[in-house]
């Protein structure tokens, strides 16, 4: 299995507006070859950290899906948000292969 969380920090009043928006997120990535479950998680202690935290069946299925069209589509509209505080968020990406379980 290979994992992937992507970070970023918002302001705290702007917490909520972000997980709407993941609420009413494509879902492109659900129709993936070899995804497997998408989360979005608040930090407990600073709610404007957010991560997304995406598990794939291996690494070459995640890099499919990261040279995707369907991929860039979802990263265009991110671009696009109405909102400018959100707008120019950069999230910190980690990757992950799964060694034990």
């Amino acid at each position: 299995m290979f994992v992937v969380d992507s970070t970023v920090v918002v302001p705290e009043h702007k917490a909520d507006d972000l997980i709407q928006i993941y609420r009413n997120r494509s879902r492109l990535v659900d129709e993936a070859e070899g995804f497997l479950s998408f989360q979005l998680l608040q930090n407990d202690r600073k709610p404007g950290e957010l991560t997304v935290h995406l598990e794939w069946e291996s690494k070459q299925a995640y890099l499919n899906w990261a040279r995707s069209e369907q991929f860039k589509k979802i990263h265009e509209l991110e671009k696009q948000y109405p909102d400018e505080d959100l707008k120019g968020i950069v999230p910190i990406v980690k990757k992950y292969e799964v060694v034990a379980t």
